[in-house]
């Protein structure tokens, strides 16, 4: 029996199942659990998981497995839908922008395997025209004291960002796109 899939095509149900809180809820849901099970484990109040659960549920990624009688109410036991998770790449291209997590290792690695294909893709046409491909790159390292720093110094640099660009963004000019991220250094490459 082949295994099923769950097909979003619509970005809204991209948007309710990408969100960090959300795909930790699908992660965990591979396990049959109700919302005070979930609220536990997660240390979240069980309104809060509701909340998420029956957007999941909306968007027809959870099934209902058991309802039983607890405490004068009815316990709800969900699961996350069997098989996998596909999402319409034509959704992603679209929508990606508009629901990453900045701090999460994915988008990074997205963004990044993104940068990595758009100017290869450019360079060799340059390349067959004659032309040279004019980029930029910054680099630099920071040691942060503590995790919380990361934070901060992400804020204000995307404010020096926004002000920069203020400054040089001009109407009908050659858009150009600037990606900062940043992540830890490996071991070898630490300076001391």
């Amino acid at each position: 029996m082949a295994s099923a899939m769950t097909y979003l095509d619509e970005p809204e149900k991209v948007r309710r199942a990408l969100s960090p809180i959300r795909r930790q809820l699908l992660a965990r849901l591979r396990e049959p659990a109700s919302a005070t099970q979930l609220a536990a484990a997660l240390d979240m109040p069980r309104q809060r998981v509701n909340y998420h659960l029956r957007a999941l549920e909306d968007a027809g990624l959870l099934e209902l497995v058991e309802e039983r009688p607890r405490r004068g109410c009815t316990e709800r036991i969900l699961r996350t839908r069997p098989g996998a998770l596909v999402v319409d790449p034509a959704v992603i291209d679209a929508e990606f922008t508009e629901i990453h997590d900045q701090y999460a290792a994915e988008h990074l690695v997205s963004v990044a395997a993104g940068t990595v294909r758009d100017v290869a893709r450019m360079q060799a046409k340059a390349a067959d025209q004659g032309k040279r491909l004019l980029t930029f790159t910054v680099e630099a390292e920071v040691r942060f004291a503590a995790p919380s720093d990361v934070h901060d110094f992400s804020d204000a640099l995307a404010a020096a960002i926004a002000d920069t660009v203020a400054r040089f963004d001009t109407a009908g000019g050659r858009p150009y796109r600037l990606v900062a991220g940043g992540h830890p250094t490996s071991r070898g490459e630490r300076t001391p």
